[in-house]
């Protein structure tokens, strides 16, 4: 198919932003490409690289104002923010270097990027594993090699000339936005994805029958849990093959003794809302045995008279054709939406220098694009191939072990990924493999996979080892039931920030030193932002026996934060905090003057249409604003030259966009009309978080509802079935200067200690520093950090205590951490890492 040879680049430089020179057969040249972004190249041929490579698409930039002092034996060139200086031989440490403000780089042939970027796969991963460079760092500057990187031309692969020297130098000190908005202006944006991706999606590997799969998805409805993707592992097709032709570890033919109509089994749940992805794992080729193996050698001209194998060989093109024209083709009519590639085999072909698993993505991906009347958007789900690979969502992270490490780690992975460009990993949420079986921590990582680009919940083969959510006790099937029905509302936001990823180059998930130069924010690893106003910090570790309740450590910039799921906790900013929450909850910090859009349809759907009820949840005290980005009425026509169209991306004015403005001065909350679209009935209503006392509430629709709930501290407003026909919307007036209510600390505390499996004796000492006000607020803190109890009961009582600065009596300035130690769950899991194959 031509459209698989064929994608949107620009390779070649602007002249004008290039200097170049030779010394005798050898030569150099500096491609200037902003004011901040460097390539540089050497050859020993006097050759240069103007073929696209999988990092670099675009290399096309106005060029930048720089200067240019041209020696014998001596370069120099500036800009405002970097200078080079180079002695015209071939790179060396001693005859290239360039400074950035205080730093220098001195070329050594390697990737800088401190602040890591992402790896290939956490297969086997117990809890943190190296980390490839990404292009940011805490020095003023960082690097990527692109000299051993795969090319291509004229739509397929090609090889670099040995011995060329091909590299980027992000030259941005600290902006790490302005570095990652250029990495993808060079690399190109990370495509849009489909709605019903966002959802939730079910994998585990085992050996489903047809009607055991459906059974299974009939019972995730009963239970009134929403899916969006059914992800079939490799029992889908025959397994158990005669040995003479190998391991069964390939394979593309139904197993019909668990799936007899394949294409009813997938039309069955199609019906039911649901998309299908087949796992596939190439290496092995096609065999004899494969339904479709004549046909492919018919395509092929492969002689099938001795059943010899057709080998899978990523570098041959026609190979490739009848891989996707014939073989996968026709599985796609059957009804398979997208592929799983899991590819494990290495970076190596009979090509020097071309990765197979590039090859997979980068087609896959490509070929995809004949699937959307299904799929809306082209889509892939595969490892991460190494810079660029972005291009082709979605990331399979690998088979993680089952262990509280690997939990630790994985927000921190998931984040630093961002760095590298890559915002849409999967991860197999609640571990894949080992371990042991814990409540806690398979509620704990579907809490950090609600929270996560994808949310698929996965497990390995065995018996024992499933994510049911019914299949836990009462307690904690609830609370994982409860986050997957929570992730299914937040897809209005999700979506939204998918279309922010793409347009504007601000990945979902951010790591903190994005958005605040700080030192603090550099040392919280596990926490991130989850769009621009949220600050989730996971909960990684077991609970403590004591306070029941699992505890991290976060850092908080400046401002004033409410807690999601209990509004009675706000804190002020700028400051180290340790947060303590019980199972069922997770510190999701909102900043004041956040707007989050939530799909409130009272029975949610398989699939994820569009909602048909809204709530915007409200935290008050700042100015807020929020644009709801949903799908456009139609796909954009092509025009004469066949761009554009069902699949092509479509232009940012063609998406149906509903602005939602809060003016905190004024108190007023204005609803726009939406644009592009047909201003159609919904239901919506506005939750104010935190703020429970909004009275003489008016708004432009008639028979509005207004209720308080003082325990949660929120006020909501149901508006009513409400069709935006006016131009301007409509305005809810909620209150002049409306202000987050003031944490009642001795309240919170008690209900802490109270809850404290404990001697009843120890608990009085506790309560009494906080409740008994004859001291000065700094002795009592001195009191309590000296009481002989556990320390997450002091940390979590200071919590509270020093949350927030407005509250009366508060021990704001004058926290006391106590160190906690490692939990018995830890310990024991530290013991059995000897006794797991890693």
């Amino acid at each position: 198919m031509a459209d698989r040879y064929s994608f949107p680049c620009n390779p070649a430089t602007n002249p004008k932003a290039i200097v170049t020179g030779s010394t005798r057969r050898a030569g150099f040249r500096f491609s200037i490409l902003t004011d901040r972004l460097l390539r540089y190249e050497w050859s020993a041929d006097g050759g240069f690289e103007d073929r696209v490579s999988t990092f670099a698409l675009f290399r096309w930039f106005d060029a930048p104002k720089y200067q240019v002092v041209d020696k014998k034996d001596r370069l120099e060139i500036t800009t405002d923010h970097f200078h080079l200086t180079y002695d015209k031989r071939e790179f060396s440490s001693s005859g290239l270097s360039v400074q950035v403000a205080n730093d220098v780089w001195r070329y050594d042939g390697k990737s800088y990027g401190d602040l890591g970027g992402t790896a290939r796969t956490l297969d086997g991963a117990w809890g943190r594993v190296d980390l490839e460079p990404g292009v940011l760092s805490r020095k003023s500057y960082a690097t990527l090699d692109d000299s051993k990187s795969m090319l291509f031309e004229d739509g397929w692969i090609a090889t670099r000339r040995p011995g060329r020297i091909d590299g980027y130098l992000f030259a941005y000190n600290g902006d790490h936005k302005a570095a990652i908005k250029d990495f993808y202006r060079l690399s190109g944006n990370q495509p849009i994805l489909p709605r019903w991706t966002l959802g939730n999606w079910w994998s585990r590997y085992h050996e489903y029958s047809a009607d055991e799969y459906i059974e299974l998805v009939d019972h995730f409805k009963r239970e009134g849990i929403p899916l969006n993707v059914g992800v079939i592992d490799m029992d889908w097709h025959k397994v158990k093959i005669p040995s003479k032709y190998g391991s069964g570890w390939t394979g593309y033919s139904w197993n019909r003794d668990l799936f007899p109509e394949p294409e009813g089994f997938m039309e069955d749940l199609r019906r039911r809302g649901l998309k299908v992805t087949l796992n596939d794992h190439p290496a092995d080729g096609i065999r004899a045995f494969e339904d479709q193996y004549k046909a492919v050698a018919k395509a092929l001209k492969h002689d099938t008279s001795r059943e010899e194998p057709i080998r899978f060989d990523s570098c041959d093109r026609q190979f490739l054709d009848a891989y996707f024209d014939v073989l996968k083709l026709d599985l796609e009519k059957q009804g398979v939406d997208f592929w799983w590639i899991d590819w494990q085999q290495g970076t190596r072909s009979k090509i020097p220098g071309v990765d197979p698993l590039w090859v997979l993505n980068h087609y896959h991906y490509l070929t995809s694009r004949r699937n959307v009347k299904t799929l809306d958007r082209p889509l892939t789900f595969s490892r991460y191939a190494g810079a660029g690979s972005h291009r082709y969502p979605i990331g399979f992270s690998g088979d993680t072990q089952i262990t509280w490490a690997g939990l630790e780690f994985q927000p921190e992975f998931t984040a630093t990924a961002s760095n590298i460009g890559y915002g849409w990993w999967s991860h197999d949420i609640g571990g894949h493999w080992a371990g042991v079986r814990s409540n806690q921590l398979t509620v704990r990582w579907v809490q950090l996979g609600c929270f996560s680009p994808i949310l698929r919940l996965h497990s390995t083969k065995n018996l024992w080892n499933s994510k049911e959510p019914w299949n836990f006790e009462k307690g904690a099937s609830t609370v994982i039931k409860n986050f997957l029905n929570l992730r299914h509302r937040l897809i209005p936001f999700l979506y939204t920030m998918n279309i922010r990823a793409s347009y504007e180059n601000e990945p979902l998930v951010q790591p903190m030193y994005w958005n605040h130069k700080e030192d603090e924010a550099y040392t919280v690893p596990t926490q991130y932002y989850f769009g621009p106003d949220l600050i989730v910090a996971p909960i990684t570790s077991p609970d403590s026996s004591t306070t029941l309740m699992g505890g991290v450590r976060a850092w908080l910039p400046a401002g004033r934060f409410i807690d999601l799921f209990d509004a009675r906790l706000v804190y002020d900013g700028n400051r180290y905090m340790r947060l303590h929450r019980g199972l069922s909850r997770m510190p999701v910090l909102a900043r004041e003057g956040t707007i989050l859009p939530l799909d409130s349809t009272p029975k949610l759907a398989n699939g994820s249409p569009r909602p048909t009820e809204m709530t915007i949840l409200l935290v008050v005290g700042a100015d807020a604003h929020f644009e709801l980005v949903e799908e456009p009425e139609s796909p954009p026509p092509a025009d004469d030259n066949g761009n554009g169209g069902r699949g092509a991306q479509p232009p940012l004015s063609s998406f149906v966009r509903t602005p939602i403005t809060w003016r905190q001065r004024d108190g007023l909350l204005t609803i726009g009309a939406e644009w592009n679209g047909a201003g159609r009935w919904r239901q919506w209503n506005v939750k104010l978080v935190g703020h429970s006392g909004a009275a003489d509430v008016q708004a432009m629709v008639p028979g509005f509802r207004v209720t308080r709930d003082d325990d949660e501290r929120s006020t909501t407003v149901a508006l009513g079935n409400v069709h935006r026909w006016s131009p301007e919307g409509f305005e809810i007036a909620l209150g002049r200067d409306l202000q987050l209510d003031v944490v009642d600390v001795k309240q919170r505390v008690f209900e802490v200690v109270h809850r404290c499996e404990m001697w009843y004796g120890d608990k009085d000492p506790v309560w009494e520093a906080v409740a008994r006000e004859g001291d000065a607020v700094e002795t009592r803190v001195e009191r309590l950090s000296r009481l002989n109890v556990d320390a997450a009961l002091k940390n979590a009582v200071m919590e509270i205590w020093a949350a927030d600065g407005r509250a009366p009596g508060t021990a704001k300035g004058h926290e006391v951490w106590a160190e906690v130690a490692a939990g018995e769950a830890e310990e024991v899991e530290e013991a059995l890492r000897d006794y797991v194959l890693v």
